[in-house]
């Protein structure tokens, strides 16, 4: 992974052949851990059952994005845990993005790497961060989501052809994968810039590393 901007991230490419018959049903296989990962990513609800007046609860956190913006335009801190939460949080739904987008045929673990690869620092949020930056970042960030409205067009269609490719070929065609790779790159340079706070440094309109 490049260090020329502070939120990084790569795929290992598969130079090897890939699953077929997981690659032809990769839309119903990825369902279980994309349940899992909704799970944790924002549902909540409740109600009362058995007729005992007693509850059942079930919610998922989601990313952090208001409480990180609140400390630091008040406080000039980041809570180590909650860049901790955000971090693994990204991690794992970027490994059930990269199996959803066929280039790892290994189904996606909740805490393990494997092929994916994401890192960013932890901020030092009273000399680094702008206390007043995250009241706007997303707006900033507007141009970036217009680029990558088109880009993602691209990359379903993208997808589509290395899906046929791998079916008869076994292989993930490489300039394929890059591209892929490099949408799904800007895509976190984006989320880690304006929803999440990690930095200050605006992300470069760049599909490479």
């Amino acid at each position: 992974m490049s260090e020329d901007y502070p939120v990084r991230f790569g795929v290992d490419y598969p130079d090897r052949g890939l699953n077929r018959l997981t690659t032809a049903l990769r839309i119903f296989t990825v369902i279980p851990i994309a349940i899992v990962l909704a799970s944790i990513g924002g549902y909540s609800g409740g109600g009362a059952y058995d007729g005992s007046g007693r509850t059942i609860a079930v919610s998922g956190v989601g990313l952090l994005v208001l409480p990180p913006l609140l400390m630091i335009l008040f406080r000039r801190k980041y809570p180590r845990w909650w860049y901790e939460w955000n971090l693994e949080l990204m991690r794992f739904s970027n490994r059930v993005g990269v199996y959803l987008a066929l280039m790892d045929d290994r189904y996606p673990s909740t805490d393990e790497q494997q092929a994916v690869h994401l890192d960013f620092g932890y901020p030092d949020a009273e000399r680094e961060l702008n206390r007043w930056l995250p009241l706007v970042k997303w707006l900033l960030a507007i141009p970036h989501y217009i680029v990558l409205f088109f880009l993602d067009i691209g990359a379903f269609f993208a997808v589509i052809a290395a899906w046929f490719a791998v079916l008869f070929t076994g292989r993930y065609p490489r300039g394929i994968f890059d591209y892929v790779e490099g949408v799904i790159r800007w895509h976190n340079r984006v989320l880690g810039y304006a929803f999440i706070f990690v930095t200050d440094q605006y992300p470069p309109f760049q599909l490479r590393p």
